[in-house]
Order: structure tokens, then sequence, then C-alpha cells
């Protein structure tokens, strides 16, 4: 991960959300909770629904777009990072609406799957620096995992800047932009292998004669604290697993069953898979 910039010292830096839906809420509220000043952060909704909620929740300005038609603009003139939260098909649209009200050196960072640095440069200012991530859903409750690439004009400082706004949030990794399918496959759909795997541990469950209400509640709590005793960096997934799994016990005999029906394979292929269609997203939106 990039060495990250101080509290005190980002302060100074005016933040402008641009669709302030899931995840880009995520985002803004993960920044909020580090005690950053909502004085210094301008949000945008589309219509008039959630902004008195998101105002007092969090205490930043929020501008409508269905009463200002010029909300984007505004929120993103003078400000020094600019986070894109629309969807990816309206990412170009925006990034063409706000280029000519943006400072040269207001990073443009885009919460967008699929979306590539060179597609949203080409909308841009010749020379803004852009910066491309990939978030994932347990950001909302300050547990994610986000990628990020710089774009050429992107200056260390202030790619710090925007891994420490980041990281109020979840942990944060610089990586280069080719691997951001690859990172999209294991933690930015991650989470739903997750519950996918609750499901079918609650449905095993079931299969053995439990409750269905009781099953789910039982492999709920235990992904749950299976996955907080991962919450330490210096936790290893093999130590765990091992010291679960005793010579010759019942859990040995679940993953020797695991492996012998090859679910390492399955879960490999089904990350490829991921991977292969979030590049296939990107060459359909470019």
């Amino acid at each position: 991960m990039t060495s990250v910039l101080s509290t005190s010292a980002l302060a100074a830096n005016r933040l402008a959300f641009l669709g302030t839906g899931s995840m880009n809420g995520a985002v803004l509220r993960g920044i909020i909770a580090t005690g950053y000043s909502p004085a210094a952060i301008v949000a945008t909704l589309r219509s008039n629904a959630k902004a008195h909620d998101l105002r007092a929740e969090t205490g930043v300005t929020v501008l409508v777009g269905e009463h200002d038609p010029e909300a984007n603009r505004n929120a993103a003139r003078g400000a020094d990072i600019v986070f894109l939260g629309v969807k990816p098909v309206g990412i170009a649209a925006l990034c063409d609406e706000i280029r000519d009200v943006l400072k040269p050196t207001a990073v443009v960072v885009s919460v967008a799957a699929a979306i590539t640095i060179e597609m949203i440069a080409a909308h841009l200012a010749p020379g803004q620096p852009v910066v491309r991530s990939m978030p994932n859903t347990p950001l909302k409750v300050g547990a994610g995992a986000v990628g990020l690439s710089a774009g050429e004009t992107v200056t260390e400082a202030a790619l710090a800047a925007v891994a420490n706004l980041f990281a109020g949030s979840g942990v944060v990794h610089v990586v280069p932009e080719s691997q951001q399918d690859a990172v999209s496959a294991v933690s930015g759909s991650g989470p739903a292998y997750v519950f996918y795997l609750v499901e079918a541990m609650a449905a095993a469950g079931v299969e053995l004669g439990l409750d269905a209400a009781l099953a789910t509640d039982l492999a709920r709590a235990t992904v749950a604290g299976a996955g907080k005793m991962l919450s330490d960096a210096q936790a290893d997934p093999s130590a765990l697993r091992q010291g679960v799994t005793s010579p010759n016990g019942t859990t040995e005999q679940a993953i020797a069953t695991f492996d012998k029906e090859g679910l390492p394979g399955i879960i490999a292929r089904g990350a490829a898979a991921a991977a292969a269609r979030a590049a296939a997203i990107t060459r359909e939106l470019a």
C-alpha cells in the first residue's frame, strides 16, 4: 500500500462527490468517520428524495440535480479531489459535463467498475490527474478492500491523499491498472462469494436436519466470526484453518472432501470468469 498523508495534511483538500449513491456514499461516510470536516465536502444527488437524509447524517453540502442543472459543475468547481459515483455508462458524460470547471490539479477518482483511466482521460482536459478505484461493498461497514491505480499525471502526494481518504473505510492497495480486473474478481466480486458460501452452508445444515432459520443463523455467525479473526493484518488463513483441523477429525474430513471435489479449482475458474467478464464490459463500454 502506498504511504498516506496525515488527516491534518488532508484537511485543506476540498472534496466533491458526484453521484452519491451506494458506493460513493460509503466512501463519503468512511471519510467523515475519520474526522474529516464536512464543511470541506460537497455531494450531488439526482433527486431530492435522499438529499435531506444525507445532509442530516453527514453534515455535508448536498446539491440536487433536479433543482439545479449545474449541480455537478458547481460541486466540482474548485474541488481538489472529485469522486465520480455514477454508473459506468454515465462516466463519460459526467466527465464531459465537468471538464471545463475542474482545476488543472484536481484529482478525478472513479469508483465505477470496468472504466479505464484512458477512457476517463479522453473526456477530460489533457493532463488531468485520474485515479481508478475498485472498492467493494463491505466499504459500507468500514471493512472494505480497495484497489487503486493512478494515471500518468498523478503525483505521489496526490495518490497518497486519495489512498488515505479510502483508508477510512477499509484496506487500500495500489496496483497497476492491468491488475484491476483481477482485483475485481477477488475482492470486488468476493463478498458475493462469501454470501454464496453462507447460503450453501445453511442449505447443508437443513439437509442434516436443522431448522432453516437456525442453520442460516449458525452459518452467518460462523462466517462473520471467521472474518473478524481474519481482520488482523497479520492473520494467516492457512494457519487459522490448520488450527481448526485436527488430525482424523471432522473438519479434516470436510476439507478432504472439498479438495477431492475440486473446490479450489472451482473458485479459481469462477474468479477467472469474473475477470474475463470485467474485461468484456470494458470493451463494450469503450
